[in-house]
């Protein structure tokens, strides 16, 4: 029996009482004043049934009609509110009607045209799509006090830094992106996806690496591993050391938290030169200011080799390689073209989305994407990675390395 005509039955049902049941009331005499005239007890009885089973009908009705909705929470109790679409094709279907996106990125703005013209050609019907530059600092906090005053509505896919993951989970639809992923109906590698919330992507990965100048600092001296730079040669300004410890976190990650604080103290003990930055430091290591930069960027190092191929800059993997998960993808609460956005984030994760993220950002894909050049440099390496299940402890983590470095807490 499908449901309407279920509900028609108990309506029916109800309206059969009210015409063959008869209650007596205990005082005959009861009556109640109603529009100016008595209406006994047994018609208020009679009419109680009516309205009790046109209620429940109705319960029934509302109820019926938002599990019908794609989110199979009816089915799996352990579904939480989580929305699940069943059917690629209902996805695909469903994005034809919308035909439009409009997403935010933290990838770099050459790598969003050879993006959105591979994504089209998938998807041709997402004929109006829009990507948006978003920075990894104070863009992400403008974009979060937004959310929580409701103005920021238009943006269908989110883009977040790992620093600001929590805070914007409130904002983020909760669409079981996992369970679809290991169902088949997207095509997501499982270990992209946020294991616990199931609604985020993480669609590229960083590794931190030695850089040195090859000139001052011949290949045989550079260290083999993390330990080696606490050799007395490198004791006394002789290597920079980023005040923000990033990669300190991952080594927390796969080296436990007391191995990290100790190695810290050690580090600081050798007297480093502290910056803070990247970028800047890689050009003066090149041209020969520095000759050793501990926990760099290997994609930084990378890139800063590729703009002079000529140059002395070197970049050396060492193990535990200290790697971390990030630029998380996911849905706005407010999506209006839920459906295309979906589309999007499988398309990112999709080995032809990967290889232009590792063109157009070399080494930056995700070390979980199969066939990825980071996937593949880090092969049969022993790792530490900040993943999904620490990630959460970075901001401590961070801290606690800050501190272990002997600079003061924040407001003492």
């Amino acid at each position: 029996m499908s449901t309407f005509l279920w509900i028609a039955e108990t309506l029916n049902f109800g309206k059969r009482l009210l015409t063959s049941v008869t209650w007596r009331s205990w005082s005959p005499s009861e009556t109640i004043t109603r529009m100016g005239g008595p209406m006994t007890t047994t018609f208020v009885k009679k009419a109680s049934v009516f309205l009790c089973s046109l209620l429940f009908g109705c319960f029934v009705l509302r109820h019926t009609l938002f599990a019908a909705a794609p989110t199979d929470a009816k089915k799996n109790p352990d579904s939480q509110g989580y929305i699940f679409f069943p059917s690629h094709d209902e996805i695909v279907a469903q994005a034809r009607k919308e035909g439009k996106l409009l997403a935010l990125s933290l990838l770099g703005r050459h790598s969003y045209k050879p993006l959105i013209n591979a994504f089209k050609q998938r998807y041709p019907f997402i004929a109006d799509m829009s990507l948006e530059e978003i920075g990894a600092t104070e863009a992400p906090q403008r974009l979060l006090l937004e959310l929580k005053a409701g103005s920021a509505t238009k943006w269908d896919v989110l883009s977040v830094a790992p620093d600001f993951y929590p805070d914007y989970l409130p904002y983020v639809k909760k669409l079981d992106i996992l369970r679809m992923a290991l169902q088949k109906v997207l095509a997501i590698p499982p270990a992209m996806i946020d294991p616990k919330n199931r609604s985020a992507v993480s669609i590229t990965s960083s590794i931190h690496a030695i850089a040195y100048n090859k000139k001052i600092l011949p290949e045989n001296r550079v260290p083999a591993n993390w330990e080696e730079f606490l050799k007395p040669e490198f004791k006394g300004k002789k290597f920079l050391v980023d005040i923000r410890p990033i990669g300190f976190a991952a080594m927390a990650a796969g080296l436990g938290e007391e191995w990290m604080l100790d190695y810290a103290r050690k580090i600081a003990a050798q007297d480093p030169i502290w910056i803070r930055g990247q970028s800047r430091y890689l050009t003066s290591i090149a041209v020969g200011e520095y000759s050793l930069f501990h926990l760099a960027f290997h994609y930084s190092c990378l890139r800063e080799t590729a703009k002079n191929p000529t140059a002395s800059l070197g970049c050396r993997v060492v193990e535990p390689v200290p790697a971390r998960i990030q630029n998380f993808v996911a849905m706005s609460n407010t999506a209006s073209h839920p459906y295309a956005g979906l589309l999007w984030l499988e398309f990112l994760a999709t080995p032809e989305g990967q290889r232009i993220i590792d063109e157009y950002e070399p080494f930056n894909a995700s070390i979980y994407s199969p066939g990825s050049k980071l996937a593949t440099l880090i092969k049969g390496k022993k790792l530490s990675v900040n993943n999904w299940e620490t990630i959460h402890n970075s901001e401590k983590w961070q801290a606690t390395a800050v501190e272990a470095f002997g600079f003061p807490k924040a407001g003492t």
